[in-house]
């Protein structure tokens, strides 16, 4: 009989979104008349830019001809695309990132989990408390670690703890680790980092031979000149750290699947004779191996993003996203409730009423006001007491959700 990978066994009974959708599922059969308003998961509502629907009905329609019909496309992506992210997104940051330095695919959580194909199991890993779920699943998965203990955390990550008192960018570990996780916006609290707190990271991995994955999935959503958009705007980045980032947020391609890992080709890790092996190299082949690309279609709507018109559609987008951001905020902080995050990102990190747990907030939220949000417990140990709440909504169910929470806190 074919056997399974026990890892999978170590998992919780089930990923955070799939429970919530089966508690709210559960609601909705018991409630049908209940009208329920999402604010969990960070899946956007608002139609995809005008330029990139544009761009995509002109790409279906020379699908149809033979002259300007494509089939398999480069499995890094088309130049085009990659050429005009690293001038738009890195270079005009002053960021030394190269259009051959940067592979599309069709999601960053892919990549974020994908990434681990390439190193070995004998790192030591070190990841946020609360965190994205997918950085430690994935790492469960791929046999990185032992079973969780009594809180959740599992044998063989190393956990750094963020809260409000160290406003949720984790201190430098005293110990040495080799891989790290930061997210930037912060998912899920929001935060952000200045460039002097990336620097430390940049320092201390170079100091250690560590690789830092940078999650910038959010980084659209930063207003203030003063904080760094890529950990590549930090001297040498270059050489300790891969990037991811996603066309889902800032662009709404949720539905429509785009994203991109910056791999530079100044990174080495270490083989088991002790030789420096180029990363670049084994992510390249691992892409090519078990990916075949963006759709055509899909590569030529990420391009109209940076077109005149596409930028300033995004924009748009951005902005509307952020003043949901700023009415969640301003009316959780009049009825009494402490909030972070909601400035720099979508979403809003909130301490859950006094007596209540992560899960009994969600409930409480679920069945008196029909709102959904996330339990931070989710999120990890250290997100007991907080809840998530998603900027990614319309306008009228944003005021909505807000008038429904403060009647029945």
């Amino acid at each position: 009989m074919a056997t399974i990978n026990d890892r999978y066994l170590y998992l919780k009974a089930g990923y955070l979104f799939p429970e919530i959708a089966r508690r709210v599922n559960a609601f909705a059969e018991a409630n049908p008349s209940a009208k329920i308003i999402k604010l969990g998961i960070g899946d956007v509502t608002e139609p995809l830019p005008e330029a990139c629907r544009a761009a995509m009905i002109k790409a279906v329609e020379e699908m149809g001809d033979r002259a300007t019909f494509r089939g398999y496309g480069p499995e890094q992506g088309y130049p085009w695309l990659r050429e005009k992210i690293a001038e738009q997104d890195f270079k005009a940051r002053r960021c030394d990132i190269d259009a051959s330095e940067i592979f599309i695919s069709d999601g960053s959580k892919c990549d974020t989990g994908n990434i681990l194909d390439i190193f070995g199991k004998d790192n030591a890993i070190a990841v946020t408390d609360p965190v994205y779920p997918v950085y430690v699943d994935t790492n469960v998965m791929a046999g990185n670690t032992g079973p969780a203990n009594e809180a959740g955390q599992y044998e063989g990550l190393i956990y750094l703890p963020i809260s409000a008192a160290n406003d949720f960018t984790a201190a430098i570990p005293s110990q040495k680790v080799d891989l790290i996780y930061l997210c930037f916006p912060n998912n899920p609290t929001g935060a952000t980092a200045t460039k002097e707190h990336l620097q430390q990271w940049v320092e201390y991995a170079l100091a250690n031979g560590s690789i830092i994955l940078f999650d910038a999935a959010y980084e659209a959503f930063i207003t203030d000149p003063t904080i760094p958009h890529s950990i590549y705007e930090i001297d040498g980045a270059r050489n300790c750290a891969i990037e991811f980032r996603s066309f889902s947020k800032n662009a709404g391609f949720t539905g429509t699947r785009c994203a991109l890992t910056v791999v530079p080709k100044t990174i080495t890790g270490k083989a088991s004779d002790g030789s420096d092996v180029e990363l670049w190299k084994l992510w390249n082949r691992r892409h090519s191996t078990k990916f075949n690309g963006v759709s055509y279609v899909v590569q030529r709507a990420a391009e109209a993003v940076y077109s005149p018109e596409g930028q300033a559609q995004v924009k748009a987008l951005v902005s509307f996203y952020l003043e949901n951001a700023k009415i969640i905020c301003e009316k959780l902080t009049a009825a009494g409730l402490t909030v972070y995050g909601g400035v720099n990102s979508p979403y809003v990190w909130v301490q859950a009423p006094t007596g209540l747990s992560s899960w009994e907030f969600f409930d409480k939220l679920l069945e008196k006001a029909n709102v959904v949000g996330t339990p931070g417990s989710g999120f990890g140990s250290a997100g007991e007491g907080y809840f998530r709440i998603s900027a990614f909504n319309s306008r009228e169910n944003v005021e909505e959700a807000m008038k429904r929470i403060l009647e029945n806190l």
